[in-house]
């Protein structure tokens, strides 16, 4: 979770909501713990490769598993583009495209190397982000005079509403965690204990980042901000650490990109092993016990769209698909106590308010793509992956 999200989801945030982003964040935050706290429980009883594609098929039917594999394969590979483009704008702008290309292509191989490996680099990627995270926030500090921190009273509802789905972009990992329930040692007490620990944490930094952010920038120049956090460093009158920050940037949207695709080709490797997807991507490496076949193509897939996306576009059409999965995640959970129904049905209620609140052009362009996996699915019997 602590990764490119804080870098990029201020800027459009506060487009929607200005100062009122705070609001949003914690909007952001409460679903998020919603859809941790469901997707634990989930884990807990099914310890297995897929997530919610695996709970909504056990508690709600086959056709509603299918649906969130589908919203998170497509939400997450646009996250993922999303993510190399943000390595090559922050390191190399000039040539950002053909950067965010090398990033897909150097990170799919260590996947393909194994969990073990790209769980260590992810721990370094982390320290690192969180060092240059505490940077910002100590030279902001005493630089909020600049614009000042204000919460007007004029904020729209609707765009406090946007700002939250736009947030939540840089919330949505915890279910990462979910999906690699065959490759976690004794996962019924692991995962239940790591998704609202690693939630909090980020709840913390994001909060601090925000907050230092919006008291230099104010929320008319954080909306208009190409790169927040170097930018309000530079306002701040720290311009030396402008590289820093940029560079850190970088390194956060390399560990996003890390575990997105780790995540994405495991709840491939499910929807393979049910011959939703062909059959060929269900094969787990001998050696190194990941699902190679899914990782690479995974791989491709990104590649292809890191070369011809735009990152902002990206990152709506994403939150819609991942709202709709932890939305079907939340529906499960309800299923599961009768006497614990408060929080799955806040969670679904706010994905759902969250999803059909975002730009125009993301919800038409997720309820596009949505539909043509339902669509897929209902013609199933009839295609190759049969």
């Amino acid at each position: 979770m602590i990764g490119a999200g804080i870098f990029v989801a201020l800027g459009p945030a506060a487009a929607a909501a200005g100062s009122g982003l705070l609001f949003g964040l914690a909007g952001a935050a409460v679903v998020a713990y919603c859809n941790a706290n469901s997707s634990a429980r989930l884990a807990a009883v099914y310890p297995q490769s897929g997530g919610t594609y695996v709970y909504g098929r056990e508690r709600l039917g086959d056709f509603w598993g299918y649906t969130a594999g589908w919203s998170f394969i497509v939400g997450k590979t646009a996250s993922c583009a999303a993510m190399a483009l943000t390595v090559g704008i922050y390191a190399y702008p000039q040539y950002a495209h053909a950067v965010a290309v090398a990033a897909v292509v150097a990170l799919t191989a260590v996947n393909y190397a194994g969990v073990q490996k790209s769980a260590l680099l992810t721990r370094i990627i982390v320290a690192i982000v969180l060092a240059v995270l505490a940077a910002v926030v100590v030279v902001l500090a005493g630089a909020g005079e600049a614009a000042g921190l204000s919460l007007h009273t004029d904020i729209s509802p609707a765009g406090v509403l946007q700002a939250a789905g736009l947030l939540f972009f840089a919330f949505a990992g915890y279910a990462r965690i979910a999906t690699l329930g065959e490759e976690v040692r004794d996962p019924a007490r692991t995962i239940v204990r790591a998704i609202p620990i690693a939630l909090g944490i980020t709840l913390l930094v994001y909060t601090a980042v925000a907050v230092a952010v919006l008291s230099v920038l104010g929320g008319d120049g954080l909306a208009t901000a190409t790169a927040p956090l170097a930018d309000a460093v530079t306002a701040a009158g720290h311009l030396q650490l402008a590289p820093l920050v940029r560079a850190g940037a970088a390194v956060a949207a390399l560990g996003s990109l890390l575990a997105l695709v780790l995540g994405v080709s495991r709840t491939t490797l499910a929807m393979a092993r049910d011959r939703h997807l062909p059959a060929f991507l269900a094969a787990v490496h001998p050696r190194f016990g990941g699902p190679h076949r899914a990782e690479v193509a995974v791989g491709v897939i990104v590649a292809v769209l890191a070369a011809l996306l735009d990152v902002r576009a990206a990152i709506g059409f994403s939150s819609f698909a991942v709202l709709v999965y932890y939305a079907i995640a939340n529906a499960a959970a309800w299923t599961l106590r009768p006497r614990r129904r408060l929080v799955p049905a806040a969670g679904l209620a706010g994905c759902l308010v969250l999803a059909f609140t975002l730009p125009v052009a993301s919800v038409l362009a997720g309820c596009g793509v949505v539909g043509l996996g339902a669509a897929l699915y209902a013609g199933r019997r009839f295609t190759v992956f049969r």
